[in-house]
């Protein structure tokens, strides 16, 4: 699995500025409100899920964004939605619970898991993640999120959750 450092080596190597603050571990988006007014842009939320098919789930979003995995599984033609195993998701992204992340596909090399992107996360610039672990937070631009994702071999499917439609 990959590390900090190999991720901010990937960034470099595919030309994405990053900046990160250190801080103590938030598990949930009602924390680190000091983090969030130091450092600006989109703050996530991100779930790893399982649908009854057994296909593999990433959801970032932003953090005040409303999902309701009740409906969600209809708009991106999935199985029924719930949350995933602890096993699955250190397999897959190389994460634990309260340091779910986009940033986790970089661990991803079988291309397990389907990324959807929140359109209003989609929208801000710039965008603020975990890298890999909960004791900091990386920002990136927008575009370098997409040069990232597009160096993974990633293509997000964009879900307006206030519409509950995919757009694009």
């Amino acid at each position: 699995m990959k590390t900090r450092a190999d991720l901010f080596a990937f960034f470099d190597a595919h030309g994405v500025d990053h900046k990160t603050l250190d801080h103590p571990p938030v598990f949930r988006v009602e924390e680190g409100l000091e983090i969030k007014a130091a450092m600006p842009g989109g703050h996530t939320k991100n779930l790893f899920l399982k649908d009854a098919k057994g296909q593999l789930w990433l959801i970032s979003a932003l953090g005040e964004t409303t999902i309701d995995l009740k409906k969600l599984h209809h708009v991106i033609g999935s199985g029924r939605l719930s949350f995933g195993p602890q096993e699955m998701m250190l397999e897959t992204l190389g994460v634990t619970p309260g340091s779910v992340t986009a940033f986790g596909l970089i661990n991803d090399t079988e291309k397990r898991v389907r990324f959807v992107l929140d359109k209003a996360l989609a929208d801000s610039d710039p965008v603020n993640f975990h890298p890999l672990k909960n004791d900091a937070t990386t920002a990136v631009s927008q575009a370098g999120l997409r040069r990232f994702l597009a160096a993974l071999g990633v293509e997000p499917m964009i879900v307006d959750f206030a519409a509950m439609e995919v757009v694009g």
